[in-house]
């Protein structure tokens, strides 16, 4: 007889809604500022409209804002169905709502005033930083206790990379972010010069490591299964991945600063690690790929399970593109230019917003109690859009930072350049109309998104989003490999 205890998806309702309200405003910021690339006067002459002031709104609310939302939601959902169990401390878990939420509207308010750090994804000040400090902990003592309450003896993979994920986010803000306040809106950081590089991307590329892959692919572990409608490929190959994944993606932070004035062994360790990290980040990529071996005839009718297939096709290239992009020879070509833009968005639109999105879509209806999305057609429609869209910024942007590096390095025979910087943007400008009509799709793909998760919300909106009552299963033996997470 399954047990009277239900699972509690309040909170998870409430972070699935706002992942698709900060997914419209990050990704619309993001159009806008592409907008100023390819049209300078869009900023008005006014400072806090500039493109230095908005860039970071844009990478934090679609990392911070909308990623954040999605993980911390789909953890809190994931723990609970592989577990058995009822979310630990649910005032705890409620805390940790508001005061994201809190974080992520103070950080938009204050880096267009020009109140930041100056770090890249890193840029609130003290106080924030703080307050980020504070839920991370929440959350992470929310999660932990959850699992220290399953009534499953296993603890399924999914639960070991949410698990990876927050202690190293924890690590990684803490230690980047010791400053010396000297007023209420700016500290300095303790760190300086070369070192301070060396710390910012240790932070940077790991937060890159853990926040937008290692959380994603807890993600992914648990809802390509439940898609896929048959066990994980392979269940072991999921755990050396983890392991191989964790202990190399730490050392790879320091091929941002080739060519830079960090030691060179130090740049040279970062580029061997990069390119040892591509073993498990495809073997992730291909476990899977290779869960839909048997169910690929869905992808015709669930548009999910392709949201969810395409995203691990662009997680496969992104981390080969990156890999590549890391040896000395092809970082002197590449660094500075576009190609990094399309290599960072082909990671950030196709792997971790597809999955994202996949995920969302897969969980929604369960989380709200209701059959099925509100709007097939709509979903359907989200896919080609925000594919569409986001082939269209990444050609765009491969082929104008190929024309930026060629053009930059072009010499005559006396050795002086053959081109001024002024011509390389004309060149490319063409692209950055391009780049902002991708942008456009894949946004309006997150309007119609926010759409359907309303409509889909309606019964719930209308019992005031009470949790709804969802069994917990009895424990089962546990089983080798891990039984699939239990139906939500």
């Amino acid at each position: 007889m399954p047990g009277t205890e239900t699972y509690n998806d309040h909170v998870v309702r409430r972070f699935l809604l706002a992942a698709a309200v900060w997914g419209v405003v990050g990704m619309g910021m993001g159009v806008f500022i592409a907008a100023q690339l390819a049209w300078p006067a869009l900023n008005f002459d006014l400072p806090w409209l500039t493109f230095s002031r908005l860039r970071p709104v844009h990478t934090f609310g679609v990392i911070f804002a909308f990623g954040g939302s999605a993980l911390m939601g789909t953890c809190y959902y994931v723990a609970q169905r592989t577990g058995h169990t009822r979310l630990a401390l649910p005032r705890l878990a409620n805390f940790t709502f508001w005061g994201w939420q809190l974080v992520i509207v103070l950080a938009m308010i204050s880096m267009p005033l020009g109140i930041t750090q100056s770090k890249e994804y890193a840029e609130p000040e003290w106080l924030i930083d703080i307050l980020i400090a504070v839920v991370w902990v929440s959350f992470g003592v929310v999660f932990f206790a959850t699992l220290a309450r399953r009534r499953i003896r296993h603890i399924y993979v999914a639960n070991w990379y949410y698990g990876a994920f927050i202690i190293a986010v924890g690590l990684l803000h803490i230690v980047n972010n010791v400053a010396l306040p000297v007023s209420l809106f700016k500290s300095y950081p303790v760190y300086s010069g070369t070192v301070d590089a060396m710390v910012q991307w240790w932070y940077g590329h790991n937060a890159v490591a853990f926040f937008l892959t290692a959380g994603f692919l807890g993600m992914m572990y648990y809802f390509v299964p439940r898609q896929a409608q048959q066990p994980l490929w392979s269940y072991r190959f999921s755990i050396v991945n983890f392991w191989a994944l964790i202990s190399i993606y730490m050392w790879a932070g320091s091929h941002h600063l080739l060519y830079t004035a960090l030691p060179d062994w130090v740049q040279s360790v970062g580029m061997a690690f990069s390119l040892v990290l591509l073993m498990p980040s495809w073997g992730s990529a291909a476990n899977g790929l290779l869960t839909f071996n048997g169910s690929w005839h869905r992808l015709k009718t669930d548009p999910a399970a392709k949201f969810m297939v395409m995203a691990l096709v662009f997680y496969a290239a992104s981390t080969f593109e990156g890999s590549m992009m890391a040896i000395k020879t092809v970082n002197a070509l590449s660094h500075y230019t576009d190609w990094t833009v399309a290599h960072v968005h082909s990671g950030s639109i196709g792997w971790v917003a597809m999955i994202t999105i996949g995920s969302l879509y897969a969980m929604a209806p369960r989380a709200l109690g209701r059959p099925a999305m509100h709007s097939h057609g709509a979903m359907e429609l989200h896919f080609w859009l925000h594919t569409i869209g986001l082939l269209l910024y990444v050609l765009s942007m491969w082929v104008a930072g190929v024309t930026e590096g060629l053009m930059w390095r072009a010499t005559g025979a006396d050795g002086s350049l053959t081109y001024a910087f002024i011509d390389s943007l004309i060149a490319i400008k063409p692209l950055y109309v391009v780049r902002f009509l991708g942008g456009v799709l894949v946004v309006s793909g997150m309007i119609v998104m926010a759409w359907n998760l309303w409509h889909t919300a309606a019964a719930a909106r209308a019992r005031l989003i009470k949790p709804i009552p969802v069994p917990i299963p009895e424990p089962v033996a546990p089983q080798v490999p891990a039984p699939l997470p239990a139906p939500g």
